[in-house]
């Protein structure tokens, strides 16, 4: 089978923390021998492509920060697209403040005392490992009474990290809106159609030439299901079988890690179901 490109999510299907998974290695290998485009893309808001680049390279990879894709950046992009110019009130910690002020946007950090002190206009809500009940206080008081609409940056509620599963930027979204009382107008990230047209155009490849390989079902395989991708699952995350069975979206493939990538490549993997 003959692919151009390959998106990548990172941790859980290439690393756990800062540690290397295994089959990484050699699934990397397999797809630079085919002469596969990489791109990793990952639903962390809070590293540019540059730290996570560093990130990759003490993991052992040779990453550029070219072939990143993150979260953060797709949420600049739709807030680009969708809410040029107005000034964004930030759930979230200072790494996505920095991406949003870097590309522009007036940014207010939520905090513990009532209203901002100047006007906002559209809230985002993140990961934030200093969020607590008197943020979320202010933070659905604020939205309602501004009348705010409401971006996620990603769906992850949880991420993998080196001593296990912590919460994620799902989290705090979802612990926002209902205090709010609302639902979120989008939320980025995979599987949103903005990354997967970012991953695309960054890969110059077609969907049909794409492979998508990753751990989770509602957002590394939903960016690809339905959109003409191949994609592939890895039993390196947090999918074990029970949630394999109940989900809705289904992989074409289901590997152990990334290594089982060549056989996908080779035809030789059994596709699932």
């Amino acid at each position: 089978m003959s692919y151009d490109g390959a998106i990548l999510d990172v941790d859980g299907t290439v690393v756990r923390g800062e540690r290397l998974l295994p089959g990484a290695e050699a699934g990397l290998g397999t797809l630079a021998e085919r002469g596969i485009r990489r791109l990793f893309v990952s639903n962390n808001p809070t590293r540019p492509p540059t730290a996570y680049a560093e990130k990759l390279r003490r993991a052992g990879i040779d990453a550029a920060s070219d072939e990143i894709l993150t979260a953060g950046a797709s949420t600049v992009a739709y807030l680009g697209r969708h809410h040029a110019g107005e000034t964004v009130y930030l759930v979230g910690e200072r790494g996505l403040r920095e991406q949003l002020e870097n590309a522009g946007f007036d940014t207010v950090v939520a905090g513990r005392h009532g209203n901002p002190e100047r006007g906002v206009d559209v809230a985002v809500v993140s990961i934030d490992r200093e969020f607590d009940y008197d943020t979320l206080t202010t933070a659905a008081r604020t939205i309602r009474s501004e009348e705010l609409p409401i971006v996620g940056s990603d769906p992850d509620a949880v991420i993998p990290a080196g001593d296990g599963d912590v919460p994620g930027s799902g989290a705090m979204i979802a612990a926002v809106t209902g205090t709010a009382e609302r639902e979120a107008d989008a939320v980025l990230g995979k599987p949103h159609a903005i990354t997967r047209e970012l991953a695309l155009d960054r890969l110059d490849c077609d969907a049909a030439d794409c492979l998508v390989v990753g751990d989770r079902l509602d957002t590394d395989i939903a960016l690809g299901a339905g959109a003409g991708m191949t994609t592939v699952l890895v039993r390196s995350g947090v999918t074990d079988d029970a949630r394999l069975e109940r989900s809705p979206v289904t992989p074409d493939y289901v590997v152990d890690d990334l290594s089982g990538i060549e056989s996908v490549l080779d035809g030789t993997a059994p596709r699932y179901g």
